[in-house]
């Protein structure tokens, strides 16, 4: 197919077609009661849903519409770069900088003004500075957590992790929704006692 057999929509089409492949990035979380790994794609519409869901539990100052925005795309980079484990710190430095190559290369491919509109959504959900990024952020570390609550604590039994790491980790939840954490913080001391975590 020419580069342009869609005329004025030819490199938005060629944008939709490349992120089409983050259905192939595999998560390390299971899908709740099934062998199959989650994928990046489709935790990027968890993670939509859950915003849209959890509104009336947002702060006042959060504008939804902006973090569903962000979890459509916040993970798009991945299709360069993989998924990397949450807790595998090392591993999540030195992936920093690969990851905002990407985000210029798949961004890049989109015209103006959605390059930058794209590429600045994705900028400021990494900053993790406004009410958005900050509720997005929190949305983003407790979906995995809720999944492995329902799964067994299958991706932490998998990969070793202590309830330690679960709660240093993810004291960015306790510190934005401190009535949510509270709640989570019961569950995992629970699934530490079920040999879920270590």
């Amino acid at each position: 197919m020419s580069p342009d057999a869609f005329g004025a929509m030819s490199s938005v089409v060629a944008f939709l077609m490349e992120i089409d492949k983050l259905k192939l990035v595999e998560r390390r979380t299971k899908i709740i009661g099934h062998a199959r790994q989650e994928n990046s794609a489709e935790h990027s519409w968890h993670f939509a849903v859950a915003a849209m869901s959890l509104a009336p539990f947002a702060p006042a100052d959060v504008e939804i519409s902006r973090v569903v925005q962000m979890a459509l795309l916040h993970d798009i980079v991945e299709i360069d770069v993989g998924d990397v484990l949450v807790y595998d710190l090392a591993a999540r430095e030195a992936i920093a900088e690969k990851e905002a190559v990407a985000a210029a290369r798949l961004f890049g491919l989109l015209p103006e003004p959605q390059r930058g509109e794209f590429l600045n959504l994705w900028l400021e959900y990494e900053a993790g500075i406004t009410a958005e990024a900050r509720f997005a952020g929190t949305l983003d570390r407790i979906l995995p957590i809720l999944q492995n609550l329902h799964n067994e604590g299958q991706s932490w039994r998998e990969n070793n992790i202590s309830l330690e790491q679960v709660l240093t980790r993810n004291a960015l939840v306790g510190e934005s929704w401190p009535e949510l954490w509270q709640h989570v913080q019961s569950h995992l001391y629970a699934a530490q006692e079920k040999g879920w975590l270590r």
